[in-house]
């Protein structure tokens, strides 16, 4: 059996100059959601924006923002980002002491709900939150900034968390070092949407790196 799998493009590795058209590139391109990462300094080692530029973004595209929030505390800011725009807001597990709460107040706010994973958590603190959310996303390099190596760890880690999730109706996302060559490798194992940014952004132009990435991943996606 074959599964979809999205592309979801990540602006960290786009012109901010022209931020606006970039993100009309992609989405014209073929790209199937606008990822969003946005960082604190904080939480992880770099800042990015807030929810003003996703405000300023939002008319270029009309398909998902697809919000990964590395920020703590996370809480104070779901509303902002829901308001600017945000479809999906995703949180890191490792960012709030009381998860299932956070991602109820992501629902209240009328958006689907995500939990991020990084490298070194397990995938079973998520366990008891899987009806609460529509995707996890599994980081496959240490976040904080763009261009890192793909950790070939994860690959276990994805295959696990598919078993999992069982039949839910809950997407794996994977962020970190994806490319045509390890596009295969997380597909395989169980994701079914990819996070590019330098895969995407740095390989102009965008429709054939979005196609290069879709192409790697149809093959793997065949069950």
């Amino acid at each position: 059996m074959s599964r979809e799998v999205l592309i979801a493009p990540s602006i960290l590795a786009a012109d901010f100059a022209r931020l606006g058209e970039e993100v009309k590139a992609v989405d014209e391109a073929g790209a199937d959601w606008i990822h969003l990462d946005v960082m604190d300094g904080h939480f992880v080692p770099n800042l990015t924006f807030g929810p003003e530029l996703v405000r300023a973004i939002r008319p270029y595209s009309a398909k998902c923002f697809d919000t990964h929030l590395m920020i703590e505390p996370v809480d104070p800011y779901l509303e902002a980002f829901a308001a600017a725009g945000s479809d999906r807001i995703i949180v890191h597990a490792e960012a709030t002491k009381h998860l299932d709460r956070t991602l109820q107040l992501i629902a209240a706010l009328g958006k689907r709900a995500g939990v991020s994973l990084n490298p070194h958590t397990p995938e079973q603190i998520i366990a008891y939150v899987l009806d609460r959310i529509d995707l996890v996303l599994v980081m496959t390099v240490n976040p904080g900034f763009g261009g890192q190596r793909f950790l070939p760890g994860m690959v276990e880690k994805i295959e696990r968390l598919r078993a999992l999730i069982g039949s839910r109706p809950v997407r794996i996302e994977v962020d970190g070092g994806i490319d045509p060559e390890t596009a295969p490798l997380v597909v395989r194992a169980g994701a079914d949407v990819l996070v590019a940014g330098s895969a995407v952004f740095r390989n102009p132009p965008y429709a054939r790196a979005i196609a290069a990435l879709r192409a790697a991943a149809r093959g793997a996606a065949r069950r």
